[in-house]
């Protein structure tokens, strides 16, 4: 027998307070006492009030026992008295339950999320009623399913309601959030208990194990294989060519031989697809094998990498990546004298270029870029447009000036116009200096102003106050990159540079370009949304907890990466010694011992009910005697 609510001095305490107070009022008696005489002759009005005396002796003791019992009664209910033994105060637990991507590997059993359902189930079922627990889900973050609730019908809800993530566990956060609530919270802290295999990311090996530490370890002998990475990227030396790495990982205790197979086609589901390579690997346990292919295509289409045999967990066995088409920009070239451009434009496999004579020239072309050769349209083309050595009254920048024998001094290198280009010190026979805007960018001066100046805008403009092939700079190997500076700024999608890669959700590094500044990088999801990511030295970094595909757009480079692949495990997770195991044995719970306060409130309000029927109507008839006698007192 034992109180919930107060301690037993606590209730003494309230008790002989509340007693005091009762007796006080049956002690003190400001009543008058009736008194029966033979004649009033002798007794006159009082004039002045009785005065109170105090009574030496209690004239109902039956009434005044009532009623302390009856507080007694309701005092021991509010106190909650329970039968049964004394148990410790209410503790508050945190469940950690493993929703990491291993926990969807399946065994004849079930899955891995199954066991660990049936785990913690037992887990809410043992501990005491009176005790709250917060289940908290752990993958690569640690996120609350609940708050500490008491309510194992909610607990038993959100256990049934968790489902395996995509990201490796992060076990290292998931204890020091579930140490920092406990720290946090006014309660007792209870147990901090772990559900799930022994398998976590990389820089968990070492987790310190915190106070009241419980391990349910869910077995998980499983054997997979599986990709790890797949990276796609053009050849630098042919564009036409991609370039495919993959990385396969054996997770399991024995060795395996598994086939590497891929395929490109026009879906992703396989019909129409050709094989693009095949390669058998021997995976001894926890090793990792690379593997390189090519293949050569310019079109769009699906490349789907493989591994066969299935095993037991699929998640990881085959993964797809969207390739884009060859893009290509279609120029058109108006020129009396083509053969002076063919050698730049016909070098790159990006440049689809025609040729036409000025006298048909059409404002109608269809070419996403017009090169323009020393002669001046009726209309202006409304697409992008080069202009090279254009008459003076023509020109769409106004020419300040005709030189001759100048002597290219400069190149603007703080524009990507301008970058690669070294080559000075020759001498332009013949060049046009222009008065270029304040928004206009220079590209190449002379002593007297600029001689090469673009245009932003829509279209895009670009002058040149030369021709390259008709001036001592055909000799130079600034000539060829000029136009590959222009095309690339003039089309920047036809020429980025692509990386696709196929990998896992969470923390993911990629390098970047060297003088890629941090404010020209841009990290988006597919629906277009902004992604936070950091830049330290050439390398960006990002985390991404879900999958889904995560363009990054650096400089000249734009990677697509499709994280697809679930994230699995790098290590095992050595549990600290000392740390408790398998499921407890708590004391009898709160549960077990009988509740008796709804009868103690019932019988401390019969007890008073009581004392008023049986000792209240004799308080009331007298104290209508006395409101209707005359105070009177003795003559003297």
């Amino acid at each position: 027998m034992h109180l919930l609510n107060l301690s037993f001095g606590q209730f003494l305490a309230v008790f002989s307070i509340a007693s005091a107070f009762v007796l006080a009022l049956y002690l003190l008696d400001r009543s008058r006492h009736r008194h029966v005489v033979s004649t009033l002759r002798f007794w006159v009005s009082a004039g002045e009030p009785a005065t109170a005396a105090r009574r030496r002796r209690i004239r109902q003791p039956w009434s005044l026992l009532l009623q302390l019992a009856s507080i007694a009664l309701l005092l021991l209910a509010i106190a909650q008295l329970r039968l049964g033994r004394v148990v410790s105060a209410p503790r508050d637990h945190v469940l950690i339950l493993d929703t990491s991507a291993w926990m969807a590997a399946r065994t004849p059993a079930g899955t891995l999320m199954d066991a660990a359902r049936k785990l913690a189930g037992a887990y809410i079922r043992a501990v005491p009623s009176g005790d709250r627990i917060m289940l908290l889900r752990a993958d690569a973050l640690a996120t609350p399913a609940t708050a500490f609730e008491s309510d194992r019908a909610d607990l038993a809800a959100a256990i049934a309601a968790s489902q395996p993530g995509a990201t490796a566990l992060n076990l290292e956060q998931a204890l020091a959030f579930a140490r920092q609530v406990q720290a946090q919270n006014r309660r007792r802290a209870g147990e901090v208990v772990f559900i799930g295999p022994d398998k976590v990311a990389a820089s968990d090996a070492a987790t310190p194990r915190p106070f009241n530490f419980r391990f349910l370890r869910v077995p998980d002998a499983v054997e997979n294989c599986g990709l790890r990475r797949v990276g796609v990227r053009r050849s630098a030396a042919d564009s036409s060519i991609w370039e495919i790495y993959a990385s396969v990982r054996n997770y399991g205790t024995a060795p395996h031989m598994v086939t590497l197979a891929l395929t490109f086609g026009p879906s992703p589901e396989g019909p129409g697809s050709f094989p693009v390579g095949s390669r058998q690997l021997k995976l001894a346990p926890g090793a990792e094998r690379e593997s390189t292919f090519q293949f050569r295509s310019s079109a769009a289409g699906f490349l789907r990498a493989r591994i066969l045999p299935r095993d037991a967990f699929p998640a990881d066995d085959n993964v797809t990546l969207q390739l884009p088409p060859q893009a290509v920009l279609r120029v058109t070239v108006y020129s009396a004298q083509p053969e002076l451009l063919r050698p730049v434009l016909d070098s790159s496999p990006r440049v689809a270029a025609t040729y036409r004579a000025p006298s048909e020239y059409s404002i109608r072309d269809p070419a996403a870029l017009v090169i323009l050769d020393r002669f001046r349209p009726p209309v202006p083309p409304r697409a992008d447009s080069i202009w090279i050595d254009p008459p003076t009254d023509g020109s769409p920048v106004p020419v300040d000036q005709r030189v001759s024998g100048a002597l290219l001094t400069r190149w603007v290198a703080d524009n990507p116009l301008g970058a690669g280009l070294r080559a000075k010190g020759f001498r332009l026979d013949s060049a046009s200096v222009f008065e270029a805007a304040p928004d206009d960018l220079k590209i190449a001066e002379v002593e007297e102003g600029p001689v090469i100046v673009a245009r932003p805008g829509n279209p895009k403009i670009v002058v040149l106050g030369f021709h390259p092939a008709l001036s001592p700079m055909r000799y130079e190997l600034a000539t060829p990159l000029l136009f590959a500076n222009l095309l690339r700024w003039m089309a920047p999608r036809v020429f980025r540079r692509w990386e696709l890669t196929a990998g896992t959700a969470g923390t993911i590094r990629t390098p970047l370009d060297s003088g890629v500044a941090p404010e020209d990088v841009r990290v988006m999801r597919e629906d277009g949304t902004a992604v936070p990511f950091t830049v330290r030295g050439q390398s960006l970094e990002f985390f991404s907890g879900t999958p889904g595909v995560v363009r990054v757009l650096a400089g000249g480079r734009e990677s697509v990466h499709s994280l697809n692949l679930p994230e699995l495990w790098d290590s095992r997770w050595p549990p600290p010694a000392g740390t408790r195991r398998g499921m407890p044995a708590f004391s009898a719970s709160l549960a077990q011992a009988a509740d008796l306060w709804q009868w103690l409130a019932l019988a401390g309000g019969a007890g008073l009910l009581a004392e008023w029927l049986l000792f209240g109507r004799e308080r009331r008839r007298a104290a209508r005697i006395v409101r209707s006698a005359v105070p009177m007192r003795k003559a003297s």
